[in-house]
């Protein structure tokens, strides 16, 4: 099993869109291991979007993740990390394909809804700098069987 990290941005937090996302990652099959509604302090935004510190959209970027809650989860299956791309979309909400979550619901790419991590070494950075060892639950779910030979 692979586990990645999934954010539930600011945009979506306020709009309401935070069960209806939920709910399509967990019809896909991907199974929650941790999630926590939190505000996001300054350092933990700048450690997370570090990568992009000398891009010209970084202080925006840090400003608009610190804004206002969102909710961050681990969710667990069998190439978690690639399942989780698809049904999330492309970065830019207006070229991301319908019945995705950002094709459905954004609009633009500064309010794009969500972050998945890109790669599985991604994940593994962007859970540990997200959530402690004891916050992730290690528990085998009664779909698990239905989904995977």
């Amino acid at each position: 099993m692979e586990r990645t990290f999934l954010m539930i941005k600011p945009d979506a937090v306020q709009r309401n869109l935070v069960g209806e996302i939920i709910s399509r990652v967990e019809r896909k099959g991907l199974k929650l291991v941790a999630g926590k509604l939190m505000s996001v302090p300054k350092s933990l935004a700048e450690e997370h979007y570090g990568e992009h510190k000398d891009k010209p959209f970084y202080n925006s970027l840090i400003d608009f993740i610190t804004s206002a809650p969102v909710f961050a989860m681990v969710v667990e299956a069998e190439d978690a990390v690639s399942i989780s791309r698809h049904i999330i979309g492309t970065t830019n909400p207006a070229e991301a394909a319908p019945g995705t979550i950002r094709g459905d619901l954004g609009l633009t790419v500064g309010r794009n809804i969500i972050h998945g991590s890109d790669s599985v070494e991604s994940a593994k950075k962007e859970i540990n700098l997200w959530f402690k060892e004891d916050e992730l639950a290690d528990y085998e779910g009664n779909s698990e069987n239905w989904l995977y030979e």
